[in-house]
């Protein structure tokens, strides 16, 4: 894996597309590409960090406050009861780039235990759900 580069890298420095709904200084948040539920945004550090413990104890502050700005946005602008915020690290981890989870739900969406299915947006679908998230952002 480390000859190949990194994906989240290059949507970080604008090479990949990505429905971008957050940035600032340190971190970028974007729709994850392959959601288990419609405004999946996954959050990552600019600077190419592989796990959570190779994140700087100065950026867990912003950290934090971006998961939880990052969740209100997902109960405002997409009608979600809740969020599931997670991250993997090392194992089931498919980008090793450090990022974070936060899904949308509502009770009785279906998601049980570990099991993440996917879905895909729609033509157009993914900038509608990445715009109701940066309105909600402001």
């Amino acid at each position: 894996m480390a000859d190949r580069p990194c994906v989240f890298c290059a949507i970080v420095a604008g090479e990949t597309p990505a429905d971008v709904v957050l940035e600032t200084d340190r971190f970028v948040a974007f729709l994850d590409a392959r959601p288990v539920f419609k405004g999946h945004t996954l959050l990552v550090p600019r600077e190419h960090l592989p796990t959570l413990l190779d994140l700087p104890a100065e950026l867990h502050p912003e950290w934090v406050a971006l998961q939880q700005r990052l969740a209100r946005a997902a109960t405002d602008a997409l009608g979600a009861q809740g969020t599931f915020v997670a991250n993997n690290n090392v194992v089931s981890q498919s980008v090793p780039h450090l990022h974070q989870h936060v899904v949308p739900r509502t009770k009785g969406d279906g998601l049980r235990g570990f099991f993440w299915p996917r879905t895909k947006y729609a033509p157009g679908e993914s900038q509608e759900y990445a715009a109701r998230l940066r309105a909600a952002l402001g």
